[in-house]
């Protein structure tokens, strides 16, 4: 996974979470395009982001599936309900291209929030079987939609916990968490290990409303 273009979709793009990493990414100088159901809205989210960063950003929007074909790393941050179907929609497109799935397939009743099981273990883990030509990494699932979007600096205070297969990719991957949080995401193991990953956040979601707090992850004992 070390040839492909190093544009980066974002699909789910104008929502909480694709927003504030497409914003992230543009001000680290990576190229990125908004993809949503809506053209027009994804080109509203881009202009946005481009106010924001300054004149250089290259950021632009488009449709979900010529988003993703004008780049060779997607993101997916899109909501659990209908995730089956955008990927397998977008399945020719994502076929060999870095994938990363942030998606978090949650339910929420009177309890709070719970994880969903998933018949194949994971939001990424099922990305993996709809494009089994894209190689599909899970990372940052636990960080605030709101502090990625209002906070000026780096999120030094939490990590990135980064799952895949493919080390490559794996590699590649946590040198884009890098800028957002200033250091590499950690290795966290192989893809099976998103089924663990992703029903954390409804863990981070019942602290926050417990505490009126942003809360986020940081592993203690891990190697500079």
């Amino acid at each position: 996974m070390d040839n492909f273009d190093n544009t980066i979709a974002v699909v789910g793009g104008t929502g909480p979470q694709g927003r504030g990493l497409a914003l992230r990414f543009a001000r680290a100088g990576h190229a990125v395009v908004i993809g949503s159901r809506s053209a027009e809205r994804a080109g509203d989210t881009a202009a946005e982001i481009r106010h924001r960063v300054g004149a250089s950003a290259e950021v632009r929007g488009l449709a979900n599936p010529d988003a993703v074909a004008a780049a060779g790393i997607a993101l997916l941050a899109v909501p659990w309900d209908g995730h089956r179907e955008l990927v397998r929609d977008l399945a020719p497109h994502l076929a060999g291209k870095l994938v990363i799935s942030c998606v978090n397939p949650l339910g929420f009743d009177r309890h709070g929030p719970y994880g969903l099981d998933v018949e194949e273990g994971s939001a990424a883990e099922q990305a993996q079987q709809l494009v089994p030509d894209a190689v599909v990494v899970g990372a940052f699932h636990h960080l605030s939609a709101v502090t990625l979007w209002e906070a000026d600096g780096l999120l030094d205070h939490e990590d990135v916990l980064v799952c895949g297969d493919d080390r490559a990719a794996k590699e590649r991957v946590a040198a884009l968490a890098a800028t957002i949080t200033g250091r590499p995401g950690i290795d966290s193991g192989a893809l099976r290990l998103a089924r663990h990953l992703e029903p954390l956040t409804a863990v981070l979601i019942g602290v926050n409303r417990r505490y009126r707090t942003r809360s986020g992850l940081k592993l203690s004992g891990i190697p500079a």
